[in-house]
Order: structure tokens, then sequence, then C-alpha cells
């Protein structure tokens, strides 16, 4: 009588051996991205975070925020480089808790990938713990998945959850916007983590670009141009609160920058956006260009150089400026609040580009 083999979860592709080395590997760069808050380390069932320290708010309000970072994982994937995509989860994440001038607590992630290749999950979470130093906040868990058969080998996804806090008086938004305040806004680094179905479109159906392709106008290849990780605002945006007054912030992501400043323009105010102000790094206009995408398509799917906008009362103007130079951030007023008057739309983008 032959023998026959039974059914295991390795014989199915999943190597527990491997996840256990990944989070071995992974130990020491969640160590770096810690609050004074965050109680215990990795093996946990869940991530711990001492609630007291809330007590100094009168009444605190807890904002969550979850995101991914779409088909850019990708370009992570074909290039081989993946410890900058945890950058731009954090800073999907982190970005939007801070509009509503929530600070960035603690996060927890998602990876799941086809195999689990220990260095490579660990280089993932290393951007993510380097993502979270740069906002503040502390990485306090997580999750590795393997789904064999669902994912080719290669083939991974990351997402993440974040929680912040804002004191209920001082929550930002819509109804503090006034007329006469400015937009004020804060260059991107670059695509950031949207649109990248329609720049992977572009460059690879339409162009049939490779991403070792070099670039001259990027002065490096066209694959560590579409990597250029997610530029992270929180503590910047943070700084303005404390130094200044500021009524409203839009993460421009997904939707381009009219649709996002729209979300926080109330409904008898209207926001003019003066494109000649700036002018969007070269990336914008060769996807442009190579895709014969037409202006009002690149707008409403990318950011076109504008990663957050803050809104401000006109004396606040210079100290904002001021407090964002001193940061490093690149930010320039871009627009200002009138009355709705006759206007059917939220925002209106007006004048071409600079440059």
């Amino acid at each position: 009588m032959s023998e026959t083999t039974g059914a295991s979860y390795a014989a199915a592709g999943v190597d527990i051996d491997a996840g256990d080395r990944a989070v071995e590997l992974m130990k020491e760069w969640v160590k770096k991205a810690t609050r004074p808050e965050a109680i215990g380390g990795l093996g946990g069932f869940a991530g711990l975070f001492d609630a007291s320290a809330l007590k100094r708010y009168e009444r605190p309000l807890l904002a969550s925020a979850t995101d991914g970072v779409g088909t850019k994982v990708d370009i992570a994937r074909q290039m081989g480089v993946y410890d900058t995509i945890g950058h731009d989860l954090v800073g999907m994440v982190v970005d939007d808790l801070v509009v509503c001038g929530a600070e960035p607590l603690f996060m927890t992630d998602y990876i799941c990938v086809g195999k689990v290749y220990p260095e490579r999950v660990a280089q993932i979470v290393k951007g993510i713990a380097e993502g979270c130093v740069l906002a503040g906040c502390a990485l306090v868990g997580g999750e590795t998945a393997e789904h064999p058969g669902l994912l080719g080998p290669d083939d991974f996804d990351v997402a993440g959850a974040g929680t912040g806090v804002v004191e209920a008086d001082r929550v930002l938004g819509a109804d503090r916007i006034r007329t006469g305040d400015a937009v004020i806004a804060m260059a991107s680094s670059g695509l950031h983590s949207n649109g990248y179905s329609l720049v992977r479109h572009v460059v690879f159906d339409r162009a049939g670009w490779s991403l070792d392709r070099e670039i001259p106008e990027f002065g490096r290849s066209l694959g560590e141009e579409l990597l250029e990780p997610t530029k992270i605002y929180a503590l910047d945006c943070l700084a303005l609160i404390r130094t200044t007054e500021v009524h409203a912030f839009s993460h421009i992501t997904g939707g381009g920058l009219a649709n996002n400043l729209a979300r926080v323009v109330p409904d008898h105010l209207h926001a003019t956006v003066d494109r000649s102000t700036w002018t969007p790094a070269p990336v914008f206009d060769l996807i442009g260009t190579a895709g014969q995408v037409a202006r009002p398509e690149l707008e409403k799917t990318l950011n076109m150089g504008v990663g957050m906008i803050a809104v401000v009362p006109q004396q606040s103007v210079d100290v904002a400026l001021t407090t964002l130079a001193d940061r490093g951030v690149d930010a320039w007023v871009a627009g200002s609040i009138a009355e709705r008057g006759d206007h059917t739309e939220a925002v209106t983008l007006v004048r071409d580009y600079a440059g």
C-alpha cells in the first residue's frame, strides 16, 4: 500500500516560519515609530495606547481614517523597491486626519502578499515606520497575510488605519471659513499616491515606456520619479494650528484640487484658485502630453503640484507662510474666498499655470 501525504498549510502555500522571520526583521523599525502613550510591542493581538493622555483635553474627539496606496504598489513591485511605499500609506492616512485639526496618535497596517519574503515585508514595514516618525504617530500593530492562489508570488497590497484626537471646539472645517480668507497651497512631492491607474495606462499602454527609461526632465528614471514618496504634511499643519489661526485644510488626493477643496467650502461661499501662482512639476506635463490627456481630466485625477491646502484669514497669511518656510515646506497664496454669487461650483481654477 502506498503512503499518502496529508495536506498542510505549507503545502497550501502559506509559510508560517517565513512570517515569523518577517516579524523579527521588522521589530527594529517598529521600535522607532512610537510615542510615550504606546504600550507594549509586537506580538500582541491588539495594539495598546494609553488613553489617559487625553485627560488634558476638555472634550477630546477621536478622528479615524483608513486608506491604501492604490496601484502605485505595482510600480514598487516592478522596481523591486519596497521601503518607500510605506511613506505613501502613512501620508494618505494621517493627512486625512489632520484636515479636521486632529493630531495623529497611532496607526495600524495590513500587508497582503502572495508569498511572504521576510526581507521584503520588513522593508515595507520599515517605510511605514519611517512615515509614522515623520507624522509624529506610533505604529502600534499590524497584520501580514499570505494569500497564495489569490495573489501571485510577487504581488502585494498595503492598507492602514489611523486614529487622531482634536479638541471639540477646535475642529476645523467649512463652518469656520469666511469671506476674504486666503487659500494657501503647499507643494506636493510629485504624483503622491493617486491617479496611478491613469499614469500606468499612459506610460505602459499608450507610450510603451519601461520604468528604467531615463527622462531628462526628471533627471532620473521614470520608475524613480513614479516612486517618489508622498509628502507627509501632518506635523506642518499642526505647526500652523499652533502658531496662527487656521480655518480649514484640504488634503489634495483622488479627485484633484478643485474637488477636494470643494469639500470644505461652505455652500454660500466660493474659492478662486489662480493656476498662475505655481508651475506643476514636469511629471504632470509628461503624463498629459504622452497620453494626450485633456487638462480637465488631469486636474480631476492628479494633484497638479499641490498636496495640501490651508484656508486662513488674511491676517494669518504672513505667519503661515513663514512657519511653513521655516519647516521647509514650499507654500504660497494661491487664491481667496468670496461670496458664491453667480458661481455654480464651489471652486474655480483660473488662468494658466506659470512656466
